[in-house]
Order: structure tokens, then C-alpha cells, then sequence
């Protein structure tokens, strides 16, 4: 591809395209995308924002959709309730999405930031929307910003980031749902300012933080901050999956000219309209191949599509596709590669999922007494004390039983037996053998915890003799 480059279009590769040779800010004022793939992740983008919005109203089994309480180490994921206890799922999943990140974005590229991404979806549906709402189109914004302040400009200016800065504050507040509930969040709005003095001043920090990400900072997100986008140089390949130009069908750009066409000088299917350029919400050109900037988010696609029918050639010129078959002239397939792949991150998700599904509702630990021997007791009895402590980890009360399953014997327990849901329970457990069944020093010993006849979970220990 380099052959199609010169000097003028090859600065992309030394500097990034919001920012001139003086350093200063170049600001992105990006035409508004149309099409197929943009609709698409229209739909896409606003289901995520209603699940977003949704999540701390909805309850399953009584409880919030998810939850996140760090202060009082209570997490809630569809409706399961998880503790401190559970952290070493947190261990795992969070190993498994380490993985499945490596691994999505060998094979797909940046698919998450274009589609899924937060800052992605804020900036392109919401604060994005708004703008060409008051300030107009990218070229009628173009001539906001270069024109002399007056009535109209103060109007706009004041009337946008005021809407800016509410929808910041009313999302700071939702992602405090998050963390403390909705239920404590409402009795927070509705009590006095004066006696959450710092919690507002706290939130008031974050909407602040919040507008001037999508109120200035923007896509300098993605091309400054964001360490996704920092991994993908040493994550993509030749065989990633990418938002790319077909350069050998659209080199040489440029319309053809009626003398070129008389002098037999073929051009490419690329007439150099610029259209993918304007539509791109970080102001690169996908036509210099693969860069920082890319967020993936088909703009640029949809764009060249539309002109592409209009000159009556094939669609594609841009297309998901990956750098090696560019350059074999092959259109997009799955290869082995990408459905092995594929079924690795179907087997991650299968895995994080049982992890959550098959957690069990309660958590027992039983131990020996410390300090404690065995005790000779009446009948050719000898008995060992126990402590236990059982957490209700489920959405429910539970009248616990607790039973000795192996080897045969009988025990005194000494506690609450209804247990709370989302509480725990200590007491105590002297277990009875008979010294004829106890072989060894240490025997071991299994416990059934129960709630209503129903087996919750098993617990192994030894006993201690002689």
C-alpha cells in the first residue's frame, strides 16, 4: 500500500490528526453518518443505554438487577448476591476477561469501542445528537464556532452545554445507583442537601469530570487515554478483522477526467470525495490503512457505500475485512483460525457463566475448637468441639439443619438456626463417635447442611483422637 501514499498523506504516521504542527487542538466537527451499519448500531447502542438506565430499576428475586456496595462488600449480579467470600470468582472472571479481551481483539479488532464502548455510545447517541440538534450540521458548526459571538451564538452555546451538563449530572446519579442502591439513592435526593453536604459535592465533581470528557476532551479519549487502544498496535495482526480499504481496488483515486479516459489512464474505484474522512468521529483517513485512531465504528463504511451506489460499482471499498485478504484480493470469510478462536471465547463465556450459576447459596467453614482435645465421654464415647459459621449468600431466609454424614455418630449444635438472607451465623457443634469407629488420629468427618430436607452444600473435616 505504501506505493499509493505520498509525502502529504503519510504525516498521519508521525503525529495523530486532532492535533497541527503547533500543537494546538484541532476540533472534529464530523458529518452525521447514514446507513445500514449505523442504524444498525443505533439499535445496538440504544439497548445498551437502556439496560444501562434499566439496571438499577429492575430486581429479580427481590433484589437490584446489579449492584455494586463496595463500602458494605455486598455485589449483586442478576439478582445473585456476592460477598467477600466469593473473591476468588472474582480472581477468575476477571482472568477470563483479560483472555477473552486478548483474544476478541486478535480476531475482531476494535469491534468493542465502535459498538460497545461507553465513551462511544455517550459520545455518537447522545452528546453528539444534541449538538447537530442546536448547533446544526458539521458545516453549520464550523461556522458557529468561527463566527463573532452574538445573541444567537450565546443562545446555542449556553442552551447545549446546559444540557451537557444536566444529562452529566443525571448519569452521575445513575452510576450512584450502582454503588449504593436505588432505594438509598432516592432517600438521598429527597432528603436535604445539607445532610449529604459531601456525597453531593462528591457527585457534583463527577458530573463536572463526566461534562468535560463529552463537553471538550472527546475522542482524545480514544487516542490519548484509552489503553485499549494503546494494546491494539501489539494485539492486531494481518488476520484481525478490521474496518479496511481495499486500496488495490480503489488505487489510483480520483474521478476520472474525460482526457484520462481518451488517454486510456484507469483510475480506481476510490474517487477521492473524502466523504469517509468527514463522517470519522476522530478526523483520520482510512484510506492511510490502520491507525491509533480507529475506533472501528463503520461511519467511514456506511459513507463510502452511499457513493459507491451512486457511481453504480460494487460495495465494500471499505469494508470489515482483514489486511491479509487486501492484499489477496479475498472477500471477508471466516477462516480456521478465526471460528478456533471463536469457539475459545464461546467456551470463556460458558466458563464465567457456570461460575455464577453453579455458586452455591450458602458458604460453611468448620473447624476444631482451638486449644481444644478430644474428650472421653460416657457409653465408649469420645467427642471433639467445633466452631462453624455459615453465610447466607441467597435471597432468602433459611432454616439451616445441620447433620453429621459420615461416619456414624451424633451431634449437639449450639447456634441460630434461622438464618437471614444475606447474613451468617457462628455457633457450635460437639460431634460424638464411638471410639470403636475411630481408626486413626485424625478421621474424617463430612457435614450436610440442609434447608428443609434439601441438601445445600457438604463440608469435610477430621477428627481428632489420641
Amino acid at each position: 500500500m505504501s506505493e499509493y501514499l505520498n509525502e502529504e498523506n503519510n504525516t498521519f504516521r508521525d503525529n495523530i490528526s486532532t492535533v497541527n504542527k503547533e500543537g494546538k487542538r484541532i476540533w472534529v466537527h464530523a458529518r452525521k453518518p447514514k446507513g445500514k451499519l449505523y442504524n444498525y448500531r443505533n439499535i445496538f447502542g440504544y439497548f445498551l443505554l437502556a439496560f444501562l438506565f434499566l439496571a438499577p430499576i429492575l430486581k429479580i428475586n427481590g433484589e437490584q438487577l446489579i449492584l455494586i456496595d463496595i463500602l458494605d462488600r455486598r455485589f449483586v449480579f442478576f439478582g445473585i448476591i456476592f460477598w467477600p467470600q466469593d473473591f476468588y470468582l472474582f480472581y477468575l472472571i476477571m482472568l477470563a476477561i483479560i483472555v477473552f479481551i486478548i483474544v476478541f481483539t486478535v480476531v475482531y479488532g476494535r469491534l468493542f469501542c465502535g459498538w460497545a464502548c461507553p465513551q462511544t455510545i455517550f459520545m455518537e447517541l447522545v452528546f453528539r445528537k444534541i449538538e447537530w440538534l442546536i448547533d446544526g450540521n458539521h458545516t453549520e458548526q464550523r461556522k458557529l464556532k468561527a463566527q463573532r459571538l452574538n445573541l444567537s451564538k450565546i443562545w446555542k452555546r449556553t442552551l447545549k452545554h446546559s444540557i451537557f451538563w444536566i444529562i452529566s449530572f443525571l448519569i452521575s446519579n445513575l452510576f450512584l445507583a450502582y454503588l449504593v442502591g436505588t432505594k438509598i439513592l432516592i432517600h438521598i435526593i429527597t432528603d436535604p442537601v445539607s445532610e449529604h453536604l459531601s456525597g453531593f459535592v462528591s457527585i457534583v465533581l463527577f458530573a463536572s469530570v463526566f461534562y468535560f470528557i463529552f463537553a471538550w476532551f472527546r475522542e482524545q479519549v480514544c487516542t490519548i487515554m484509552c489503553p485499549y487502544g494503546r494494546l491494539q498496535g501489539v494485539l492486531l495482526d494481518s488476520n484481525s478483522i478490521i474496518v479496511a480499504y481495499d486500496y488495490k481496488r480503489g488505487e489510483p483515486r480520483g474521478a476520472a477526467r474525460k482526457k484520462e479516459i481518451e488517454a486510456g489512464i484507469v483510475k480506481g474505484d476510490c474517487i477521492d470525495c473524502k466523504l469517509c474522512v468527514q463522517v470519522c468521529p476522530t478526523s483520520i483517513d482510512i484510506r492511510n490503512g490502520n491507525q491509533l485512531e480507529c475506533i472501528n465504528c463503520t461511519a467511514c463504511i456506511d459513507a463510502c457505500n452511499s457513493v459507491m451506489k451512486k457511481q453504480k460499482k460494487p460495495l465494500g471499498l471499505i469494508r470489515y475485512a482483514s489486511l491479509k485478504g487486501i492484499q489477496d484480493g479475498q472477500k471477508f470469510k471466516l477462516t480456521t483460525r478465526n471460528v478456533a478462536y471463536t469457539i475459545f471465547l464461546i467456551f470463556i463465556l460458558v466458563f464465567t457463566t457456570s461460575l455464577f450459576i453453579n455458586r452455591g447459596s450458602i458458604e460453611t467453614v468448620i473447624l476444631r475448637t482451638p486449644g481444644m482435645d478430644y474428650q472421653e465421654q460416657p457409653n465408649n464415647e469420645i467427642s471433639n468441639l467445633y466452631n462453624f459459621k455459615i453465610v447466607n449468600k441467597s435471597n432468602e431466609d433459611i432454616s439451616l439443619e445441620i447433620k453429621l454424614l459420615e461416619p456414624k455418630g451424633h451431634i449437639v449444635v449450639s447456634g441460630e438456626t434461622l438464618l437471614k438472607y444475606s447474613s451468617k451465623t457462628e455457633g457450635i457443634i460437639v460431634v460424638y463417635l464411638n471410639k470403636n469407629d475411630v481408626k486413626e488420629k485424625k478421621s474424617k468427618l463430612k457435614f450436610g447442611i440442609y434447608h428443609k430436607d434439601k441438601l445445600l452444600e457438604q463440608y469435610e473435616t477430621n477428627f481428632a483422637y489420641k
